[in-house]
């Protein structure tokens, strides 16, 4: 029973990782999570030379393991490009330098989009592709948080919207609903996002 609960969580933190790895790289988050990966690695570790006799036990996790394997090199690369100042995209290629965009008032679509959103402050997104104007609204209440929190690192639209996106459909195709609320939390000076499915 050990392996099928080791398994079950080796399988929890890659999803957890690829959420904080994209947090990471799109500037919301600033350190990678190292912790949570060295906690992934010790469980793969523990049963790496054990002979696992169950089939399917042993596909599931030789699978996770590839998994792992081929978004931990992703993550390095894409780290080591952040390193020297290699400007990449989601997928680790070499992506277009620009300047961050400056803090604007939202905009009118923005603040219906907004006047649309879930209550006590969260923003809904049922389609990622097409909810663009709550996307724009949440990334405008979220820059000006940070810059009441004091944080100064330039977060790009483009960025942010891809995680929103991956966040949303990830969370749809796992847990099934209609939308995901987003909402912002401020917590010893640090902005983060909350996301929440809506059945």
């Amino acid at each position: 029973m050990a392996l099928v609960e080791d398994i079950e969580t080796i399988e929890k933190h890659i999803r957890q990782l690829q959420v904080e790895w994209d947090k990471f790289f799109a500037g919301i988050e600033k350190k990678p999570p190292n912790d949570l990966k060295t906690k992934t690695e010790a469980l793969i570790r523990r049963h790496a030379n054990a002979e696992i006799k169950n089939n399917t036990e042993r596909f599931r996790y030789q699978s996770l393991t590839a998994k792992y394997t081929t978004l931990n090199e992703l993550w390095s690369k894409r780290l080591r490009a952040r390193e020297e100042g290699k400007p990449v995209g989601v997928h680790g290629l070499k992506a277009d330098m620009l300047p961050p965009p400056a803090p604007s008032p939202p905009s009118p679509s923005a603040r219906a989009a907004a006047g649309r959103s879930g209550a006590g402050g969260d923003f809904r997104v049922q389609n990622p592709d097409r909810d663009v104007e709550s996307v724009k609204a949440l990334y405008q209440s979220f820059l000006q948080a940070r810059q009441q929190a004091g944080e100064s690192a330039p977060v790009k639209f483009d960025s942010f919207q891809k995680l929103i996106h991956s966040q949303a459909s990830r969370i749809l195709s796992e847990k099934g609903g209609q939308a995901v609320d987003f909402r912002l939390e401020t917590k010893d000076g640090k902005v983060s996002l909350k996301a929440k499915v809506v059945k």
